[in-house]
């Protein structure tokens, strides 16, 4: 793929992995992402805390490149607390309390494949095995949930899932809630394996819907029958 000065100028200006920098570079060098930018930007110049910091918002998939994703979990915002987000949907920074969402997950972790509850919640083990855990909308104002929706990261993970969807096949895509739901009705489950339950959080969950849903298994076992290597769950040593 062949790029002006001026593209390959703003292409490498995005601290994002190779791999994703070129199939991403559409979009990269679309209006949608300069007016990302600009907002990005104005945040900053209001003096607006925002998580996570600058170098990690691209942390999963400079962490898990194209072509070794093998599992994609789907989250939604960033986690809007001090220190909590780390690029990485449903994961929080080491010495972090967990937060609720991600003790079900470990619970049902444990209720499925029998592994111990981890001490922390940094889920980059999961990341470098090639689990994309993915947000939808990759930066927060600190202390407003939601804040930056609707400014154009949707756009950008729409992409993101496009690609994997169409340049890969035999990944597991493990959809929580009906917002993870929507977003991943552009899927092709001819090609890949999509698993779906009620969100983690613990007013869906305690509804029904997530707890015994067995995705850690039922990943596992897809991957195998495809001859892929399963993810090792386990976190602490």
């Amino acid at each position: 793929m062949q790029f002006t000065e001026q593209q390959q100028d703003k292409l490498n200006k995005v601290q994002l992995d190779e791999s994703w920098k070129i199939s991403l570079s559409e979009f990269l060098l679309s209006p949608k992402m300069d007016n990302l930018r600009e907002f990005l930007q104005q945040e900053k110049l209001a003096e607006r805390v925002i998580y996570p910091p600058s170098k990690q918002i691209f942390n999963a998939l400079n962490t898990t490149p194209l072509n070794a994703v093998k599992v994609v979990i789907l989250g939604q915002d960033p986690y809007h607390g001090p220190n909590q987000a780390n690029g990485l949907s449903f994961s929080v920074q080491r010495g972090v309390a967990l937060p609720p969402s991600l003790r079900n997950i470990f619970h049902e972790l444990n209720t499925d494949l029998g592994v111990p509850v981890s001490r922390h919640g940094d889920l980059s083990k999961w990341a470098a095995q090639g689990v994309l855990l993915l947000n939808s909308v990759l930066t927060v104002a600190a202390g407003q949930p939601t804040s930056h929706q609707k400014q154009g990261w949707e756009d950008f993970t729409d992409a993101v899932i496009d690609v994997l969807n169409e340049q890969r096949e035999h990944i597991v895509f493990i959809l929580w809630g009906a917002y993870a739901q929507r977003k991943g009705q552009r899927i092709d489950r001819n090609k890949h394996l999509v698993l779906s339950a009620a969100h983690p959080s613990p007013l869906a969950a305690n509804r029904g819907g997530f707890f015994g849903c067995k995705v850690f298994s039922k990943t596992n076992q897809y991957l195998k029958q495809h001859g892929i290597e399963p993810i090792d769950w386990q976190l602490d040593a």
